[in-house]
């Protein structure tokens, strides 16, 4: 595909390129679904076939990189690089991470309120499969106050956790974060970050080809931080393993609607939790349709599935043509026992049963009604509400009404204020 610009730094003002990128990105996203429906659901064939089609790859990864630069960039500076950033610096830097880490030790001390002598007894009895030991040199729990003390350690500090996989606070250092379909690795351009971007068709050298669904894991490294950032400063391309526990942020952005099958959906949140430290961030930015009222649904479906994974939601973000998600890494092995109401297929996207939807990232704009609004809303509105202070406060009231000294608030939002649904 011939481009209008010579120079991918300069802004293109062509809207007829715009428009052969956006056909060219959504070409291939329909033909991979079309090609999936008619193998009958063999998603491993048919991604082989598509991971050796180079010449197609390559002109995806051209037109991807050509709209994000010289088009996206243009119109939406607040863009979905930027709200990575916020959100990372929000939550390592800014205090979000420690307030996540005060709200599950305030909502589990007001869970403890409710239970009953030999309700604490036999939660203790579960707590401490997946938890610490709590009977260590001939010293037993004694007393409620005793059992209570015990499941907070147990869930503030599960077993296995040390420095080498854990995010603690204060954090410092360099945030390692895998840009998981990278494309051009546009997180180098923040020092923050320890950028390592990934992709089946790299589009920059500073992006390393990578088919993340067939990544190996290996054990995770147990050194110190600067010997994990040397290791990772120095992969060579194509990468094929990395270490789990190695990264602090993992992000998918445009990435999970790629795939034509929510089971591929499925892999990639699964390895993202293996790959991700405790307390990491998974953060997951998805198109929206031009139909959005029918989408609510889909992001609800999403946050519980993901939450079975061994993440809990912190932070959800509409734009007008995209979901932003963040979720943290809240158990450092995944469940071993999954709900039977959950199910690879609840990660799904409107396209899976309607080819025709357009996929509105590419497109202009949409009319959006006040219904639609409302329905988003109602989406954060089903979780219990509980004083936890017992000081009449409802939960999450107990911000600074401005944030921190210092700190970079978005959208006016705390970290895990379930209730709030913010717009750009």
């Amino acid at each position: 595909m011939a481009c209008c610009s010579s120079s991918i730094s300069s802004v293109c003002s062509n809207e007829g390129c715009a428009e052969r990128s956006s056909e060219v990105v959504k070409g291939v996203h329909a033909r991979l679904r079309k090609k999936f429906k008619e193998a009958d659901g063999d998603f491993e064939r048919i991604w082989v076939e598509h991971c050796e089609d180079e010449a197609c790859l390559g002109e995806y990864a051209y037109a991807m990189q050509h709209l994000a630069t010289e088009h996206w960039a243009a119109k939406h500076p607040d863009d979905r690089i930027k709200w990575c950033y916020h959100a990372c610096k929000e939550y390592f830097f800014h205090g979000g991470l420690g307030k996540a880490l005060d709200k599950d030790r305030r909502r589990k001390q007001h869970q403890l309120k409710k239970l009953e002598a030999t309700q604490q007894i036999e939660l203790l009895g579960e707590m401490c499969n997946n938890g610490r030991e709590l009977v260590a040199n001939g010293n037993h729990c004694n007393g409620s106050h005793d059992i209570r003390d015990s499941i907070l350690e147990c869930i503030t500090e599960p077993r296995n956790s040390n420095q080498y996989n854990t995010i603690f606070i204060p954090f410092s250092g360099p945030l390692r974060l895998l840009d998981v379909g990278s494309c051009f690795n546009p997180f180098l351009e923040y020092p923050e970050f320890l950028s390592v971007g990934i992709d089946i068709s790299p589009a920059v050298q500073s992006v390393h080809k990578c088919d993340f669904l067939n990544l190996q894991l290996q054990q995770p490294l147990q050194v110190a931080p600067d010997t994990v950032d040397t290791y990772l400063r120095t992969l060579k391309s194509p990468v094929e393993t990395l270490p789990q526990q190695c990264f602090h942020v993992v992000v998918f952005s445009l990435l999970l609607s790629y795939f034509p099958s929510p089971y591929q959906r499925w892999l990639c949140c699964q390895k993202a939790h293996q790959l991700l430290q405790l307390n990491g961030l998974l953060l997951i930015i998805t198109p929206d349709s031009s139909h959005a009222n029918r989408h609510v649904d889909m992001v609800k479906s999403w946050k519980k599935v993901i939450e079975s994974l061994g993440f809990t939601r912190c932070r959800y973000v509409k734009d007008t043509h995209l979901h932003f998600m963040a979720f943290r890494k809240t158990t450092l092995e995944p469940p071993s026992v999954v709900s039977a109401e959950i199910s690879p297929d609840m990660l799904y996207i409107p396209q899976d049963y309607n080819e025709d939807l357009e996929e509105s990232v590419f497109l202009d704009d949409y009319p959006r009604s006040d219904d639609d609004d409302r329905r988003c809303s109602d989406l954060f509105s089903e979780l219990p509400e509980y004083n936890d202070d017992g000081d009449g406060e409802e939960d999450g009231d107990d911000a600074d009404e401005n944030g921190e000294e210092g700190s970079e608030r978005i959208n006016g939002e705390d970290w895990e204020d379930f209730d709030a649904l913010s717009y750009h």
